[in-house]
């Protein structure tokens, strides 16, 4: 899919027990994670409890080059992110890592997700005299972190602590002085697992991060587990343990990159199985089967296997514009499909087209890739889609924040269908949909397709949740 749903971030941590470039490690780590967040990223380098760090708006290969990476020194401890706002603005403040310094020593933090309780926690931290350089969750979690350091006797007690009073999707990576600590909610919306290198540990949002590096991959943090990697080894704090898990599936669909492995699934395998559920649910008289890139390319190869339908290259896909394309003008901003898309019309021209994508959020885009189709001169054009219809937000981190932005929310099925100038429209099942991870050990969170949470949630939580305009406040103030 081209615009519309967008990714949320990625992390990484790598432990070693001698000083050594842990920053280059790091780096090449966020490459293969830039899928998950292109808007900004970060690196933070721990030497003997001295924290050096670099973090700009930008893809890693921007931000980062031979000199910064060499500015940051050697190490035995690093952190590093990928960022997506999916709540708190593009700005260069809300790029992580994070760099605390308290009387106990500096801290750095970075975070995957979103916290559902986060407004009433700053509003309770503002109202006693801390100060928010920020306007994203991290740093209402490294307030509640620090706040317990200075009652507990460790880090990782600090961070057990904390997890009592933050609520909602994180997985998150803290590093010490001295050590490293990974923990993930109790729910596990968001992945983490957990890898080794030579002479230490690694942890990562996913695991192509691993195999970037030459890291074995050994399992999945759980829901509600706190890793601890210091010189004394690796050992786990199980407190917040024994949910089941409940770990988003659009991980499967979209976020995460094929070729990693979540909870013990395959995402590749789970895409494939997804093209075979759509073909199942909405077979269709065709000649050719094309995929929307990247995530609909192999789900449509499962359609292709399953339906006996030829698989080809519909689409070529501009891999030098990132999500921050700026279209000056409404024209180019019409045209911006057509820049970072084409159709290839040897594949289609003549021919009934089945064309497979992730996701339809507000139809605008689809109906712009179905136009291209017909342009190369497909005869017919049947849209079969990844996932059920997005029906309500989420709030765990994907960016999908309001009723309103949604088309399933305004139109039915067959009118989207008219809506995108398709000849027919199927969605995957929400059953169907739960079932794209099969050897997984956790259920899935669906709330964004059926309005039904594994947690409570807020009544409302807009991206810009900790900014709004005077007027906009008044506004609230009034209504209350």
């Amino acid at each position: 899919m081209v615009t519309g749903l967008h990714e949320e971030c990625g992390v990484f941590g790598i432990y070693t027990d001698q000083a050594s470039d842990v920053a280059a490690q790091t780096y090449v780590a966020l490459y293969a994670l830039q899928h998950r967040g292109q808007e900004s990223c970060g690196i933070v380098v721990n030497d003997d409890g001295v924290f050096s760090y670099h973090k700009a708006l930008g893809l890693v290969n921007k931000v980062f080059d031979r000199d910064t990476l060499e500015s940051l020194g050697s190490g035995s401890i690093a952190i590093g992110h990928v960022r997506y706002s999916t709540t708190g603005n593009s700005v260069a403040a809300n790029a992580q890592p994070l760099v605390v310094r308290h009387i106990k020593g500096p801290m750095a933090i970075a975070h995957n997700g979103n916290l559902t309780n986060a407004r009433e926690l700053r509003e309770q931290y503002e109202n006693k005299g801390m100060i928010f350089h920020t306007t994203n969750d991290t740093e209402v979690i490294s307030y509640t972190v620090t706040e317990e350091r200075l009652k507990t006797p460790s880090i990782q007690a600090a961070v057990e602590q904390a997890m009592y009073k933050i609520k909602g999707a994180y997985s998150l990576l803290v590093m010490s002085p001295t050590k490293l600590i990974a923990a993930r909610d109790p729910n596990g919306f968001r992945p983490l697992c957990l890898g080794k290198i030579d002479g230490g540990y690694v942890v990562a949002s996913e695991t192509c991060a691993f195999d970037s590096i030459g890291a074995e991959f050994i399992r999945d943090i759980k829901p509600g587990e706190i890793v601890v990697i210091d010189k004394n080894g690796l050992r786990s704090i199980t407190t917040h343990c024994g949910n089941k898990g409940t770990i988003c599936v659009f991980e499967y669909v979209y976020f995460a990159r094929p070729d990693s492995v979540i909870e013990g699934s395959s995402v590749h395998r789970a895409r494939l199985r997804a093209g075979k559920y759509l073909w199942k649910e909405h077979p269709v008289d065709a000649d050719i089967v094309i995929g929307v890139p990247d995530s609909g390319l192999d789900a449509a190869l499962g359609f292709a296997q399953a339906s006996g339908i030829p698989y080809g290259i519909g689409f070529i896909k501009n891999r030098y514009i990132g999500r921050t394309f700026i279209q000056p003008s409404q024209a180019e901003r019409t045209n911006s499909v057509k820049i970072k898309l084409n159709a290839i019309s040897n594949t289609v021209k003549g021919k009934r087209v089945v064309m497979i994508d992730d996701s339809i959020v507000r139809g605008t885009t689809s109906g712009r890739i179905v136009k291209l189709l017909r342009e190369a001169g497909a005869k017919e054009v049947h849209v079969r889609i990844s996932s059920p219809p997005f029906v309500a937000p989420c709030y765990f981190g994907t960016d999908i924040d309001s009723k309103e932005n949604l088309i399933a929310c305004k139109m039915s099925i067959p009118e989207i269908c008219e809506y995108i100038g398709a000849d027919s429209l199927g969605f995957l099942s929400v059953e169907n949909v739960q079932k794209l991870a099969g050897n997984s050990n956790c259920d899935f969170c669906v709330g964004c397709f059926t309005e039904k949470y594994p947690i409570d949630v807020p009544k409302e939580m807009p991206k810009d949740k900790f900014e709004s305009k005077i007027s906009e406040k008044n506004k609230k103030d009034k209504n209350k």
